[in-house]
């Protein structure tokens, strides 16, 4: 039974997890944040389609989170050797493993969560657009608000993840 769990939990398996991780949640928060101004956009646009390139501008706003995070998952990957093919998981060990999904976790779990609350607020723009189209500009600055948290989250995972510390190879 400690083989099993120590094939489940091992160096690499932490690490790639992380990386499914940073691509999950954060994928998930733009992707319920785009879909929430999707919905607000059809009402809209139904009444006035001249209105589609200032509304697709809101709608895009919450794609960044998702793209943060496999910024970060490549990234990860990158620095496992996976890309390069000269991946050796047997030699990447349980604390580096670990230190790569800790890497992930900022980024993943602030874009889960930015995400959705970027689309609320670019969803509620299009509320300002169907009534004030030239204000559209104050209701991107206040969607793009929220996304501040997004880039500090994908800025301590990378500095992690750039300035990972050596890890002591696995003495087999």
């Amino acid at each position: 039974m400690g083989d099993f769990f120590e094939t489940i939990f091992s160096g690499f398996n932490l690490a790639i997890l992380g990386v499914a991780l940073a691509t999950f949640l954060s994928g998930m928060g733009s992707a319920k944040g785009v879909n929430l101004v999707g919905k607000a956009s059809s009402g809209l646009l139904s009444e006035d389609p001249s209105k589609f390139g200032k509304a697709l501008i809101l709608q895009a706003l919450p794609m960044t989170q998702g793209i943060y995070g496999l910024i970060t998952s490549f990234l990860i990957i990158f620095q496992l050797g996976i890309l390069g093919g000269s991946v050796n998981p047997a030699a990447i060990s349980v604390a580096e493993g670990m230190y790569y999904l800790i890497a992930a976790l900022p980024i993943g779990i602030v874009g889960l969560y930015s995400g959705i609350k970027q689309g609320e607020v670019a969803a509620s723009g299009i509320s300002l657009l169907s009534k004030r189209p030239d204000e559209v500009g104050k209701a991107i600055t206040s969607a793009a608000l929220v996304e501040t948290y997004a880039i500090f989250a994908v800025l301590v995972s990378l500095l992690l993840v750039l300035f990972a510390p050596e890890f002591a190879p696995v003495v087999a």
